[in-house]
C-alpha cells in the first residue's frame, strides 16, 4: 500500500511520461512538479526505476483484478472481451496519459526489472483473453477452427493498434466510437 506522498510522486511521474516522455521523468522534474526537494523524493523511493516500477505494479494489479472478475463471470466469451475493451476505452478516454505508459513498452526495455513487469502485465492480459476464448469454444459460442492464442493475439493486437493510432493522432477521433466498432467486428469474427 502506497503512502499519500508516494501516490503523489507516482502520479507526477506518470504525468511527466505523458507530457515529456520517459526522458522527462527525472527526480529533479518530479520534485519541481510536486514542490518538494529531491532528497524528499528519496525518502519515499530509492530511484527513478522504483517509481516507474510502482506505476507498472499498479497496472499489474488492475490486470489481475480484471482477470479475477471475469473468471467468475457467466457471460458469453464475446461479451466478456467486449467488456474488457469497453472498460479500457473508458479509462483511456478519461485519462489519455495512461496510453503513453501502457502502450509504450519500448521505453522500458533498457531496464530489465521494468521490462519484466511489462511482460507480466502483457501475459496476464493475453492469458485472460485466451481463457475467455477457450471457455467460449468449450461452450460452443466461439469458433473453434482458430486456436485461442491466435484469437487473443488478433483481438489484443487490433485493439492496441487502434489505441496507438488515436494517441499518435493527438486524440483527433472518438476512441469510444471507433473502439465499439472494433468490438462489433470482433464479435462477428469470433462468433460461431
Amino acid at each position: 500500500m502506497q503512502t499519500e506522498r508516494q501516490m503523489e510522486i507516482t502520479e507526477a511521474a506518470f504525468e511527466l511520461i505523458a507530457s515529456k516522455g520517459i526522458q522527462g521523468v527525472t527526480i529533479k522534474n518530479i520534485s519541481k512538479k510536486i514542490g518538494i526537494s529531491e532528497p524528499a523524493i528519496y525518502r519515499h523511493f530509492d530511484s527513478k526505476t522504483s517509481i516507474l516500477l510502482s506505476i507498472l505494479h499498479g497496472f499489474k494489479d488492475m490486470a489481475t483484478m480484471l482477470s479475477n472478475l471475469l473468471a467468475t463471470n457467466t457471460d458469453q466469451a464475446v461479451d466478456k472481451i467486449g467488456f474488457i475493451f469497453e472498460k479500457m476505452l473508458d479509462l483511456f478516454t478519461e485519462t489519455p496519459s495512461i496510453v503513453s505508459v501502457i502502450f509504450a513498452e519500448e521505453i522500458f526495455k533498457n531496464e530489465e526489472v521494468l521490462k519484466t513487469k511489462i511482460v507480466e502485465i502483457v501475459n496476464i492480459h493475453a492469458q485472460t483473453i485466451e481463457d475467455i476464448v477457450e471457455k467460449g469454444q468449450l461452450e460452443n459460442n466461439v469458433r473453434n477452427d482458430i486456436d485461442k492464442q491466435s484469437i487473443a493475439l488478433m483481438a489484443m493486437g487490433s485493439f492496441r493498434l487502434l489505441v496507438k493510432k488515436w494517441d499518435l493522432n493527438n486524440h483527433d477521433f472518438d476512441l469510444r466510437t471507433e473502439g465499439n466498432k472494433l468490438i462489433e467486428v470482433l464479435r462477428k469474427v469470433l462468433a460461431k
